[in-house]
């Protein structure tokens, strides 16, 4: 038996570890120094894609599929997080990246480099790890330990609130998060698989690269 048939025993290790895993390398961003914040963020999109290539043959929901509600959410959930940012209070005072101009130097090549290894993380790398931890595991295992046995579009109140909460408050914009994550998870909800959910993920995190290159908005980051 090789390793990929031994792990696929193992559904919540499945969903759980590359979240983890992911936590924990954002944690020591900017811990050794400022410039390890964008070295980390480097190291986490490149170990994230291999968890996804490993692990999507193993999970049977992690697959993008993509509709007009994705869409007509990923863009509303941009618009209320940029429009929501200047009328309440931030979880931390400052974002684990800034600017990378600043650190690197104005318009250097290795700033654009971070710049656009970020928007590829936050594009395709997050929604597929975020999404199997918040939607398809969290959600269905707090309505049920055999989480494996509730099926996607099953509602379940307490659930809804407490994973859309834990989703809010792991980012500093704490409010536009919860937000979202009520957002994501109805998508999920309604369509009965986890394709649109991580498709207005992206949509709504490559809108809001753009927004934070366009407009100097590093706080984001």
């Amino acid at each position: 038996m090789n390793l990929r048939e031994k792990i696929s025993g193992w559904p919540a290790a499945l969903r759980v570890a590359p979240f983890v895993i992911f936590v924990l390398i954002t944690a020591g961003q900017g811990k050794l120094g400022p410039e390890s914040a964008y070295w980390l963020y480097l190291i986490k999109t490149v170990l994230g894609a291999a968890m996804i290539f490993v692990l999507r043959p193993l999970i049977a929901e992690m697959r993008w599929a993509f509709s007009w509600e994705a869409v007509v959410v990923g863009v509303g959930i941009f618009a209320v997080w940029v429009g929501l940012d200047p009328f309440y209070p931030k979880m931390f005072s400052a974002a684990a990246t800034g600017n990378p101009h600043q650190q690197f130097g104005e318009n250097s090549g290795l700033a654009w480099f971070f710049i656009a290894v970020h928007i590829v993380g936050m594009t395709i790398v997050v929604p597929p790890i975020e999404e199997i931890f918040y939607r398809s595991f969290l959600y269905r295992y707090l309505a049920k330990p055999d989480f494996m046995s509730v099926p996607l579009n099953r509602f379940v109140p307490i659930p809804f609130i407490v994973t859309a909460a834990v989703f809010g408050i792991s980012h500093n914009e704490w409010l536009a998060g919860i937000i979202c994550g009520a957002a994501y998870q109805w998508l999920v909800l309604r369509k009965n698989r986890l394709g649109d959910a991580m498709t207005a993920h992206a949509i709504t995190n490559f809108l809001l690269g753009a927004w934070i290159v366009w407009k100097g908005a590093w706080n984001f980051w």
